[in-house]
């Protein structure tokens, strides 16, 4: 198989798994997740799960970023915050269907890895930025939408006000051993999607190391 077709049988198998968007399935369909991880992981790229890209860190399951993607409404004219930018695979997923995106990382050499490698494939809509994620990126909010790739005990008051109100964040909340995915809305709404794990998010809005 190509890598398209790998990307077309991707597609399908989370089709069957409920994710019903097909803007955010188109999406996953044009970005090539093997330039996204190791190479010699590369023949793994389009299974299922998550896979290590150092640092400690992981790129998150397909089905994982495709159901963060679409609870979190993306629309053509929004402005995005990536937290927890690692590989950049989730800031090119979101590249494809909003004006812009702003991909905060941690890590120094993740994120100048994420900036040389969105820069390859001609992502020329994602800012990457290096620093604390867990508090967001206050100089270039207010975001239409915020996404936390990295679990936190609970959203960091300075990220919640860099949402607009009209806004949402999607995270990942709870303890390290397992949190729960939710979708806060500008107007305080919460609402609890379902069970999940995910690498800590570290800083002042996450875990202590």
């Amino acid at each position: 198989m190509t890598a398209a077709d790998e990307r077309a049988r991707l597609v399908r198998h989370l089709e069957l798994n409920g994710i019903r968007d097909r803007r955010v399935l188109d999406a996953i369909g044009r970005v090539p997740r093997e330039h996204f991880i190791p190479q010699e992981l590369a023949a793994e790229a389009y299974e299922d799960r998550a896979l290590p890209i150092g640092e400690g860190q992981t790129i998150s399951q397909p089905y994982v970023v495709a159901r963060m993607t679409e609870l979190l409404d993306p629309r053509p004219e929004d402005h995005v915050l990536d937290v927890g930018g690692g590989s950049g695979y989730q800031a090119a997923v979101l590249a494809e269907l909003v004006r812009d995106v702003v991909s905060i990382e941690r890590q120094p050499t993740l994120a100048a890895a994420e900036k040389a490698r969105l820069g390859t494939l001609g992502y020329t809509n994602v800012r990457v930025v290096h620093g604390d994620a867990s508090t967001g990126y206050a100089e270039a909010a207010p975001y239409d939408k915020i996404l936390v790739a990295a679990a936190a005990p609970a959203l960091h008051p300075g990220l919640v006000a860099q949402c607009a109100p009209e806004g949402r964040i999607v995270a990942p909340i709870g303890p390290r051993d397992g949190q729960t995915l939710v979708v806060q809305h500008g107007d305080g709404r919460v609402e609890r999607v379902g069970p999940v794990g995910f690498v800590p998010l570290l800083g002042e809005g996450g875990f202590e190391r």
